[in-house]
Parts: C-alpha cells; structure tokens; sequence
C-alpha cells in the first residue's frame, strides 16, 4: 500500500482544529534553509498528527471500545498517543522498551496513559502491545507503519509547501519510516525529498540496498526516536514510487547540528530530531547552487540542560 497526497488531505480535514500549524522559519543564520519547526507541536513532536488522525478515524468507524487504543513506542509515539488519548477521552496504553528516557516516560504517564515496560528494544515493547491488543481489545496504533499515522505525519510536508511553494526540497530525518512516508505522499511530484539516517540506525538506506525490510542493529544518540530496528512497508513503498536522496550522518554529525540548532536558532531539539538538519551541517547533502531547502525539526523531547 502507498500512502496518496489524498489521504494526507483526508487527514489534514481530520485533525484541524486538533494540531498545532507550526512555524516554517525563513532562512536566516548561518544555515541559509528553511525550518520546519516541528518541535513547537504538542507533546514536542510530529506524532501527534497521526495520533489524532488514526485515533479519530477508529471513533468514525467505532473501533474505540473500553479498551481503548495500544501503542508501542520509544518514547514520542507514546506521548503522541497519549496525548490524543486524553484530548478524545480515550483509555490508552503505551509500551516502552527499558531504554526509554525517563523524561518521555514521566510525561506519557503524566497524560494519563498507563506505561508498562517490555524487553530492552522497540521490537520486544511492539510484540508486547501487539499481544496486548488481541488480548484485550485494545485497537492498535502503530509508531509509524499505519497509514492513518503516517498520513497524518504528512501533513507536515503539506503545510512546508502552502507556506513556501518554491521549496525544492525537504529534508527529512528517518526511523520506521511514518514521517517520511508521509511527506513523501504530500509532496511527490512538487518537491524532492532527502531521507537522512544515522548511520547506527540505517533502516531505509538498508532496505532500499535490498529492495525489503531487514532487521539492521540500532544505537546510538538518536535510538530513542530513530531506532526502529526496521523501515515500514509504507516507507519502503514511498521509496519505490519515488526514490528519495538518501543520506547516512555520523553520530559526531548530528550531535553537532543538535549544538548548532540551539546556538544559531535557540531551538532545543533531540538529537532524533537534529538528524536530518546533520545532512546539511556535515556536507552529506549539499544542495546545487539557487536549491531552496527547508529542514523537518520534527521534536523537542529531550533535556535543555545538556546543550551549552
């Protein structure tokens, strides 16, 4: 299945009202980009977007029963989730590896979802809500490979190109693959798209090596958003409809653009979230001359205190 601009639309209708119409910054500093401020969402982050889209369409179809809806997450897809949750008055239960940062978890509970911990990796904490869902009732929520989440994710590059039609391009970080996938979608056609991985999470860059999923190992900074241990079917159908650039950052490179984001713009993002600005920072991207690009800085979820 292939994620359409139309179910970025049907999904945008959706949850207006519901998300925040964040901010594209013009260029300034010494980036000479676009930003995507999408750290300045609720909850910090992308996710809730396709949180309330696909949490909205199960009301429509009434999928919602006492259960509630499941997700499994490495932190932001929980807090999205729960977030929605609590907004629709929906019971919501979120899964977590044992390496979710404390910071993520204290606010997913603080929403009002219930956390339970499963395994030290996102693959233990999704068979654990996957068997959760069939036990229970619960409707499950995918962090990225479900296409009401990813379209819902889309609509990110839908609004980069209402607010800047001439954006040539629009760099992308990736992990499972929900927000590219997306953006992909909204954008195929009017703008090409850069998909960045770190190179200790090289999930789309894998499978596009292949032509399939596969399992790769994760680590790394930016592991808590970014390490799924495989791309999704929709990413890996976005590809194939139109390849995108992909790039691979060093983790040196994207703590630098992390630093570098808080220095030039004051914006505090997580190093997930840096990943693809790191493309741009450290030469792994470089645009032609006159390319007008605009970055995705899609969270925040992280501690203020460890930028200088």
């Amino acid at each position: 299945m292939t994620i359409t601009r139309d179910d970025v639309l049907a999904a945008r209708d959706r949850i207006a009202g519901r998300v925040r119409r964040t901010p594209l910054l013009p260029p300034g500093g010494r980036g000479g980009v676009w930003l995507k401020c999408e750290h300045l969402q609720h909850c910090g982050v992308f996710k809730t977007r396709g949180a309330f889209n696909r949490q909205l369409a199960a009301l429509e179809r009434g999928e919602l029963g006492d259960a509630g809806i499941v997700v499994a997450s490495g932190g932001n897809a929980g807090l999205a989730q729960a977030f929605a949750a609590r907004e629709l008055g929906v019971r919501a239960t979120v899964f977590v590896p044992e390496s979710a940062p404390q910071v993520k978890v204290a606010r997913i509970e603080r929403y009002g979802a219930e956390v339970r911990r499963a395994g030290r990796e996102y693959a233990e904490a999704y068979a654990a809500a996957v068997a959760h869902a069939a036990a229970e009732g619960a409707a499950f929520a995918h962090a990225y490979d479900q296409l009401e989440v990813a379209a819902g994710a889309g609509t990110v590059g839908e609004e980069v190109l209402e607010d800047e039609p001439g954006v040539d391009t629009v760099v992308v970080a990736v992990g499972g693959g929900g927000l590219y996938a997306g953006i992909a979608a909204a954008v195929r056609g009017r703008a090409r798209v850069v998909a960045v991985e770190p190179r200790l999470c090289p999930t789309l860059h894998s499978a596009l090596a292949v032509d399939r999923p596969v399992d790769v190992e994760v680590s790394g900074v930016a592991a808590d958003s970014l390490g799924a241990r495989r791309v999704g079917e929709l990413a890996l159908a976005a590809a194939r409809a139109e390849p995108p650039v992909s790039v691979l950052v060093g983790e040196d490179a994207i703590v630098a653009a992390r630093q570098e984001l808080w220095d030039e713009y004051r914006v505090a993002s997580e190093h997930g979230a840096a990943t693809a600005y790191a493309a741009l920072l450290s030469g792994a991207y470089v645009p032609a001359d006159g390319e007008r690009v605009a970055v995705v800085v899609c969270g925040a979820n992280t501690d203020p205190a460890t930028l200088g």
